[in-house]
């Protein structure tokens, strides 16, 4: 058996490196599909586990104006930052104290329905200014959101509300990652129809958007059925992953998740590994035992379904994960404590892409990167200078070359 390698920090050699270049580069991509439309990139839940203020920090000296995020104390994590840039709040307010810090710093809550209309009204009115917002249509998702068939009524209300101001509508497509865009464009029908109505009623529905990433790259069909929305709202794709296999693009991959051979132990033939024995060596062999686990992250379906890459060569996970280890199976090849393992992404011209670590744990890629533990450290790779910047939360962080 070898003994474990412990780095100089005491730290557990686990970390999720952020490639910042990535993230610009794909902010790029998205402003040049969006053929000249304004674009709101979705940092909600912590840039999906990328950590939110510093990738809205790119994302803004890159030139973008919008950030979208889920609720008030996401936007509140932003607004503390002085990005300079203005938040759009997806899931409203729920209550008088999220409407009045909302109202506050200026951010701009969706409405969905006409509690959070009041909410943010009285607030605005108790703090003697006007606040903007923005209403989500639901043509078709039917999660959030105003029913297409009280949408025009509810747009009334806000233009008629001398304490609000409608800055945008817009509505979420369900299917847009799938072949057929039938249903998306039969969503944007029905959107069309309540942009019309609202029309008639002398109400502007100010900005217009509905293009999430799939939207986005799905491209011409779906752009072209409402040529009159001038904004795009893509996520995912701005972190370098595509939400589905026919919407592939120019994308560069944003995050790695990678740790450290801590052991490697002989197993002879019939002996088990891990929790419940869910793993018996069919021969003598050898097993890796890598610093990262399900409270890191790991999906306990990745047990013995999913691999891993170490010195450029992919072996596969041996018994079921544990909340602080990985073993994995490495048979007679040179693996040592101390080499680095991928869970993924990509490192030394060897990948193996987030969305094959999804498909073999059964789940999607949205879900493998924003599961990455709080205990995982975030690097930040600042190219090209080649400065990398390691964040522990909002604690603390330290420079260091690579």
């Amino acid at each position: 058996m070898s003994e474990a390698r412990v780095s100089a920090a005491g730290r557990r050699p686990t970390e999720a490196r952020i490639d910042l270049a990535a993230i610009r580069a794909n902010y790029a991509e998205a402003r040049r599909r969006a053929g000249g439309r304004e674009v709101y990139a979705v940092v909600k839940a912590d840039a999906y586990g990328h950590g939110a203020v510093p990738v809205a920090r790119a994302l803004v000296a890159e030139g973008c104006e919008r950030l979208a995020v889920l609720d008030v104390c996401e936007a509140a994590r932003l607004d503390d930052a002085r990005l300079g840039a203005r938040v759009l709040v997806l899931g409203g307010v729920h209550d008088a104290a999220e409407a009045a810090e909302a109202v506050a710093r200026g951010l701009v809550p969706v409405l969905h329905d006409a509690q959070g209309l009041a909410l943010v009204a009285v607030a605005a009115r108790a703090a003697g200014r006007r606040a903007r917002v923005e209403v989500e249509v639901d043509t078709g998702m039917r999660r959030m959101g105003v029913p297409a068939a009280s949408a025009p009524d509810r747009l009334a209300d806000i233009a008629a509300e001398p304490a609000l101001s409608l800055e945008g509508t817009f509505t979420h497509l369900a299917q847009a990652d799938e072949a057929d865009l039938a249903p998306s464009l039969a969503q944007l029908a029905v959107f069309r129809d309540v942009l019309a109505r609202a029309r008639k009623r002398g109400v502007s529905p100010g900005r217009i958007h509905f293009a999430n990433s799939a939207g986005l790259l799905a491209g011409a069909p779906l752009l072209q059925a409402l040529p009159e929305a001038d904004a795009v709202r893509p996520g995912l794709l701005l972190y370098g992953v595509a939400p589905a296999a026919h919407l592939r693009a120019r994308l560069r991959p944003a995050m790695t998740l990678a740790t450290r051979v801590v052991q490697v132990r002989n197993v002879r033939a019939g002996e088990s590994v891990g929790y419940n024995a869910r793993f018996r060596a069919r021969a003598d062999t050898r097993v890796a035992t890598l610093a990262i686990g399900y409270a890191d992250g790991v999906p306990v379906a990745s047990s013995a379904r999913s691999e891993v890459l170490i010195r450029g060569r992919r072996f596969p996970i041996a018994g079921r994960v544990s909340m602080d280890y990985v073993g994995v199976d490495v048979g007679d090849a040179s693996v040592a404590p101390g080499d680095e393992a991928l869970l993924f992404g990509a490192s030394d011209g060897a990948s193996l892409p987030v969305e094959e670590a999804a498909a073999a744990a059964d789940t999607i890629s949205y879900e493998l990167l924003v599961r990455v533990g709080s205990r995982v450290p975030r690097v930040y790779m600042q190219a090209p200078e080649g400065r990398a910047q390691r964040a522990e939360g909002e604690r603390s962080s330290e420079d260091r070359t690579r």
